[in-house]
C-alpha cells in the first residue's frame, strides 16, 4: 500500500547537497489518488521553491478506477484472447519559471505502470522486480536525469 512518509530524501542532483522534502497530505485531483505537497526543503537546494498555488510542487499516486480481470481462455487454442492492463500512475508536478520575470509553468513527470491483469496472483515477484529496477535506475541516475533535463544530452 502506498503510504508516503515525510520527509522524503531526494536523489542526488548536481548542485544539491542532501536534499529532503517535507510533505503534507493534499487533496488529489483524482478520487482514486493520494497527493502530497512539498511544504519545506532540507539540505542545499538553491533556487528551489516549495508548493504554492501558482507554482505547484506535488506528488500524486493514482490507482486504477476499476480493476480489470482476465477473460476466459479460448477453449480451442487454450490461450487468453486479450490481457487487459491495470494502470497505476505516479505524477510529480513542479512549477518552473520559463524565463526571468515570468510566471511559473508546470513541469509534469508521469510514471505509468500498466500491470497485466492476473499478474498480481500469478507472478507477484515479477511485478516487484520491475518496480525494484525502476526505483533503482531512477535513484542511481537521479543526477544524470536532472543533468539531461538541463543540458539536453
Amino acid at each position: 500500500m502506498y503510504s508516503l512518509t515525510s520527509p522524503v530524501t531526494g536523489g542526488a542532483q548536481t548542485g544539491f547537497t542532501a536534499p529532503t522534502y517535507t510533505m503534507v497530505v493534499d487533496t488529489a485531483p483524482d478520487v482514486n489518488g493520494k497527493q502530497h505537497a512539498v511544504t519545506a526543503l532540507g539540505g542545499t537546494q538553491a533556487g528551489v521553491s516549495i508548493h504554492s498555488v501558482s507554482s505547484p510542487f506535488t506528488a500524486t499516486f493514482i490507482r486504477p478506477k476499476a480493476f480489470k480481470g482476465l477473460d476466459q481462455v479460448n477453449p480451442v487454442t487454450g490461450k487468453l484472447p486479450f490481457v487487459p492492463k491495470n494502470s497505476w500512475q505516479l505524477i510529480i508536478r513542479k512549477g518552473a519559471i520559463p524565463l526571468v520575470n515570468q510566471n511559473p509553468s508546470t513541469l509534469v513527470a508521469r510514471c505509468e505502470i500498466a500491470v497485466p491483469a492476473g499478474a498480481d496472483l500469478a507472478s507477484p515477484a515479477e511485478l516487484r522486480a520491475a518496480i525494484s529496477l525502476l526505483v533503482g535506475i531512477v535513484s542511481q541516475q537521479s543526477a544524470g536525469i536532472g543533468d539531461s533535463l538541463v543540458s539536453g544530452l
